[in-house]
C-alpha cells in the first residue's frame, strides 16, 4: 500500500464511506485525529521517543510538561553534589503529597508525578534550581495539519483502517462494516506493538 499524504487518505476515506455529507465530509479532519491518537496511544513505538531539557525552580514544587508530552520514560535530576544526573521515581499525586506533605522540606527532587496536562509535581520540594532532563513518548503534529507523517508513510493500513472504523461508527455504519474494518484495524495495531517491542533496544527507567 502506498504512503499516504492527507488528501490521499481522505479521499480514500470518502471511497470507504461512500459518503459525501457535508457534516461527515467536515468531521474528517477529527475522524484522522481520533485514529492517530488511539494508535499512539496503544503501540508505543521508539520513533516517538524525545529529550527535552529544562530546569526546576528552588521552592517551586511543579516542573512544566512538554506541549507534545504523551506518557514518561525518564525524569532526571542533575545534582552535581551527588554525583550528575539521578533518576527520579515516577509516582501518583498523592504518593508525593504524603511524603513530602511540608512543601516547605527542601532538598534534591526524589519523585514525580503527573499532577495536570501541563505540570509535574516533584518531591521534595528543589532547594535550589536544578537542570533536570525528560525522556518522554510523544505526540507527532498530525498528518491533517503536516500533510504527512510517519504513520501515512509506515503504517499504512493501520491508519487506513482505524480512520474507517471511526468514519462507520460516525456515520452510524452497519455492525458487520464496523467489524470488518475493525478486524483489519487490530491486525495492522497489532504488527505495529510487534514492531515497537523488537525496536526498543533499552528499558525505561520508572517504577509506578
Amino acid at each position: 500500500m502506498a504512503a499516504w499524504t492527507y488528501d490521499t487518505l481522505k479521499a480514500a476515506i470518502l471511497s470507504y464511506i461512500e459518503s459525501d455529507e457535508e457534516n461527515f465530509v467536515a468531521n474528517i479532519p477529527v475522524i484522522v485525529s481520533n485514529a492517530e491518537d488511539h494508535i499512539l496511544k496503544n503501540a508505543q513505538l521508539p520513533d516517538f521517543r524525545k529529550n527535552c531539557t529544562g530546569s526546576v525552580t528552588g521552592g517551586d514544587q511543579y516542573l512544566g510538561i512538554p506541549a507534545d508530552y504523551l506518557s514518561p520514560y525518564s525524569l532526571a535530576v542533575n545534582a552535581p553534589a551527588e554525583g550528575g544526573f539521578n533518576f527520579m521515581l515516577f509516582k501518583e499525586v498523592n504518593f508525593v503529597r504524603q511524603a513530602y506533605p511540608d512543601i516547605s522540606i527542601q532538598g534534591v527532587p526524589k519523585y514525580y508525578a503527573t499532577f495536570s496536562s501541563t505540570f509535574f509535581l516533584v518531591g521534595p520540594t528543589p532547594d535550589t534550581n536544578y537542570e533536570v532532563e525528560l525522556h518522554y513518548f510523544y505526540k507527532p503534529e498530525s498528518i491533517v495539519t503536516a500533510g504527512t507523517s510517519w504513520l501515512g508513510d509506515n503504517a499504512e493500513s493501520t491508519l487506513l483502517y482505524g480512520c474507517i472504523v471511526e468514519a462507520y461508527r460516525y456515520t452510524k455504519g452497519t455492525v458487520e462494516k464496523i467489524q470488518v474494518a475493525d478486524s483489519r484495524y487490530k491486525e495492522g495495531l497489532a504488527a505495529l506493538k510487534l514492531l515497537g517491542e523488537g525496536r526498543n533496544a533499552t528499558d525505561s527507567y520508572r517504577n509506578g
